[in-house]
């Protein structure tokens, strides 16, 4: 990475990468047969984790200014959106392979805009509005949460779910 970026992207992205890495490690072995099952009560589903992930990427960039990477997502965002509940209903949710490209595709290109943003673009307000605002009132820190700290949230759920199907952990 160059060392000409700014340092919060020096510092955030190698964490970022990471995570995709965990990610990839969390969904290669989980069957596509069982992703969107729910285990047992309040224990989300893989399929809807990862759904929920994939709707971010394009909010990053949005929020970076870079609207030209952003494309129609091929599901409806409604199923994954803050607040929606995880359903164990067979077929509700897009197959594992769509919804696992979807994210990866995102998020990597979310990271991409992010690697080439500016200070400035990190120091201006927040265009959210509400509690996301008021937690992270910077593009800055709220681009920061969803590459970083919201990814490993709910790939922690993810893992969690791996356990409670049987599959164990991975690394």
């Amino acid at each position: 990475m160059s060392t000409t970026a700014p340092l919060s992207v020096q510092i955030i992205v190698p964490g970022a990468e990471l995570l995709l890495r965990y990610a990839e490690q969390l969904v290669t072995s989980a069957p596509a047969d069982s992703f969107a099952r729910m285990p047992m009560k309040d224990v989300n589903s893989a399929a809807f984790n990862i759904g929920h992930l994939s709707t971010y990427g394009d909010r990053v960039c949005a929020m970076l200014g870079r609207n030209d990477l952003i494309t129609p997502m091929p599901y409806s965002v409604d199923l994954f959106k803050a607040g929606a509940p995880c359903l164990d209903q067979p077929g509700l949710y897009p197959e594992k392979d769509v919804l696992v490209a979807t994210f990866f595709e995102r998020q990597r290109r979310a990271i991409e805009a992010f690697r080439g943003t500016t200070d400035a673009a990190l120091a201006a307000e927040n265009p959210a509005e509400g509690r996301f605002k008021e937690m992270f009132p910077t593009v800055g820190g709220a681009v920061a949460f969803l590459l970083g700290g919201h990814v490993a949230m709910h790939l922690g759920q993810v893992s969690t779910w791996r356990r409670v199907m049987g599959l164990g952990s991975v690394g």
